[in-house]
């Protein structure tokens, strides 16, 4: 897109930052989304392409993914389970030989269940940390190198707001998301001068499956196209974090630095911060049964070092 490479040249021209760092145009870019099967991946996807990127869908769940590339023109999708380093290889061999390169890296696979943390299955926990934290790591180990040796490239991971503000009936999930916004700013410092740049988009509560039957009105909602927007304006940007809404990030900021916490817990209790603990499970059903198989395929696959060793 025109507007955006002049965006980013700019930029570019402007913040030393990004001085030495390769513009990315969406238009001629060979893009990777993970987790793009659905919700924010799937927008994603969809928003890139429209800009005129060639764009790889990966997903655990390659039939429905299948099925989305056919709603994106030139769109590519493929099995791909984050958790595997061995997927990773495969995946990314075929995008190479068919292209020679990967511009941008979209770690957007996760998965959240929510709920009182003494009620969790290891089997869940495991799933939540295999997909949320690994998965972001697999990936970025993946392309990380093969960018910095061609000078240029950009990722961006999905973490959430949930990576920076603990809710009850989120532990797990919001150590993960912690986990994911650590590892990025991380891998942004250290191929700080490479011509790589790594993101992190921190979303509120997103309109998708994933929050389905949960109650989490304590945050501000947005609709995964939103995200997706935030998504492409980091090759602009380059912004080491950013919220959707963008307000939340800065809002946040400031509660931390000058709210004292007998005043935040009294807050949170007028606004019933504890909501996740109370799940619908009739709305929540269908989530949570894709959530139950996933885990038990990841355990059976022996996703940890753990249960590698005890098969």
């Amino acid at each position: 897109m025109d507007v955006l490479g002049s965006m980013t040249r700019a930029v570019t021209s402007r913040i030393g930052y990004l001085r030495g760092v390769p513009a990315i145009d969406p238009s001629d870019a060979v893009v990777i989304v993970t987790g793009g099967a659905r919700g924010i991946g799937a927008e994603t996807a969809k928003l890139f392409a429209a800009n005129g990127a060639t764009v790889w869908i990966g997903d655990l769940d390659e039939n429905i993914a299948k099925d989305t590339a056919t709603t994106i023109p030139g769109a590519v999708a493929r099995r791909l389970d984050v958790t595997d380093r061995g997927s990773w290889a495969l995946f990314l061999d075929e995008i190479l030989h068919e292209h020679g390169r990967i511009d941008v890296l979209v770690n957007n696979a996760g998965v959240m269940p929510v709920g009182p943390f003494a009620d969790e299955p290891e089997a869940t926990t495991d799933l939540i940390l295999d997909v949320n934290v690994r998965g972001v790591l697999n990936g970025m180990h993946a392309v990380l190198p093969l960018m910095a040796q061609a000078g240029r490239g950009h990722v961006v991971n999905i973490s959430s707001m949930a990576g920076m503000i603990p809710l009850p009936g989120m532990v797990s999930y919001n150590t993960s998301k912690y986990a994911a916004l650590g590892g990025s700013l991380a891998a942004r410092r250290e191929y700080d001068g490479t011509g790589v740049t790594v993101s992190a988009i921190m979303p509120a509560a997103v309109r998708t499956e994933l929050s389905s039957g949960a109650d989490l009105s304590v945050l501000p909602t947005v609709d995964p196209q939103d995200v997706a927007r935030q998504v492409l304006r980091t090759l602009a940007t380059r912004a080491a974090k950013t919220s959707a809404p963008t307000w939340v990030l800065p809002g946040w900021g400031l509660v931390e630095a000058f709210v004292p916490e007998t005043v935040e817990r009294f807050a949170r209790r007028l606004i019933n911060h504890d909501q996740a603990m109370a799940l619908d499970p009739v709305g929540r059903k269908d989530y949570l049964e894709r959530i139950e198989r996933h885990a038990d395929q990841n355990a059976s696959v022996g996703g940890r070092t753990t249960k590698k060793a005890a098969r």
